[in-house]
């Protein structure tokens, strides 16, 4: 199998594309956003005309998240594309209940051989953010099929076998750790417990949005006291305002207990990452936060392929090359107001 690791937004979509014109039985595409402008339009067009082709095209949308209707894919349509818009928002009771639970999974599988799993979406708006693709060629690509063919058959329906759609596929010595929403169940949350616990070395993670609940951050600071070198990595400024006023009330607590906090600064660190002990990494869907854990549908990848290790460490090191660190003594200095909002802040936590 080969793995060709990804940052930059512009090269994974000029990759995909060259993907999606030699694709001869079919591409499946989830993700959370697809725009109407000039990301989503190449992406359409391209589609349109694989499917004059005859390759059989199925697109799985959020509603919430995306741009778009049906009449965006209209002639695609016509020719026999089909589009699935994950669970379209009524507004009524159920509205803040199954209403707030989305697709957030970005995935891509073309002809049982090609699979992305990434943090990216399909839209101009993050073209110059830093993401993390990984492009797999080879077998793995139809345990990415099963994954996605299941949620596109539950797209509009309320779930009540949970633990069918939230089964881990193995192939080999990778591991496809999927969600659902749920309290109970939150399989990618307990994956990464394991592997903060496991860790003996190093870790290292990178988020957009750092909002851990009470056992992760127990397992990040246990670990900071035991001697594991632990980096944080996050944008300086993330797109949501809100939700960088609100982790900045946990911040002082994970740097006394050895934790490394570093901000990317030239723009939104989409990238979604976990790498333990320079062995094992996990990336995908999920931000490190209540909302993707409890009420998304998320998904990663878990294996310890060296080969895609080396090319994440290389990331890991250029995005360091451009994070500073946490100043700790201008933290204790920041506005009484920005205080108060986070206290504000912490009852919707889950919801942010």
């Amino acid at each position: 199998m080969d793995f060709l690791l990804e940052d930059d937004p512009l090269k994974f979509y000029n990759s995909m594309l060259r993907d999606v014109e030699r694709a001869r039985q079919y591409i499946y595409i989830e993700t959370y956003k697809f725009g109407n402008d000039a990301i989503g339009n190449r992406f359409r067009d391209a589609l349109t005309k694989k499917s004059r082709q005859g390759v059989i095209i199925k697109l799985l949308i959020d509603s919430w998240g995306t741009y778009v209707s049906e009449t965006f894919f209209a002639e695609m349509i016509k020719k026999g594309g089909e589009v699935r818009f994950f669970s379209k928002i009524r507004f009524n009771s159920d509205i803040f209940t199954r209403g707030h639970r989305r697709d957030h999974r970005k995935i891509i599988i073309i002809d049982d051989h090609i699979a992305y799993i990434n943090s990216s979406n399909f839209t101009e708006y993050n073209i110059n953010w830093r993401e993390l693709s990984l492009r797999v060629e080879g077998e793995l690509a139809k345990a990415f099929k099963t994954a996605f063919l299941e949620n596109y058959d539950l797209y509009n329906k309320y779930i009540l076998n949970k633990p069918r759609y939230a089964k881990s596929i193995r192939f080999g010595d990778f591991e496809i750790v999927r969600d659902v929403p749920g309290i109970q169940v939150q399989r990618i949350k307990k994956r990464y417990e394991q592997l903060i616990k496991s860790a003996r070395k190093s870790i290292v993670i990178e988020t957009p949005y750092f909002l851990p609940g009470y056992l992760l951050r127990k397992a990040l600071i246990d670990a900071g006291r035991h001697g594991v070198d632990v980096k944080i990595i996050m944008p300086k400024n993330s797109d949501v305002r809100l939700v960088d006023i609100l982790r900045n009330k946990y911040l002082g607590m994970f740097y006394k207990n050895n934790n490394k906090l570093l901000f990317y600064k030239p723009s939104n660190l989409h990238a979604k990452l976990l790498l333990i002990d320079n062995k094992i990494f996990a990336l995908g869907s999920p931000n490190f936060d209540y909302r993707s854990f409890r009420y998304m549908f998320e998904i990663i990848l878990v294996g310890r392929e060296q080969s895609v290790i080396r090319q994440i460490q290389d990331h890991i090191n250029e995005t360091l090359a451009e994070s500073e660190p946490f100043d700790y003594q201008k933290y204790l200095k920041r506005p009484t107001i920005e205080k108060i909002i986070e206290w504000f802040l912490v009852p919707f936590r889950h919801l942010l």
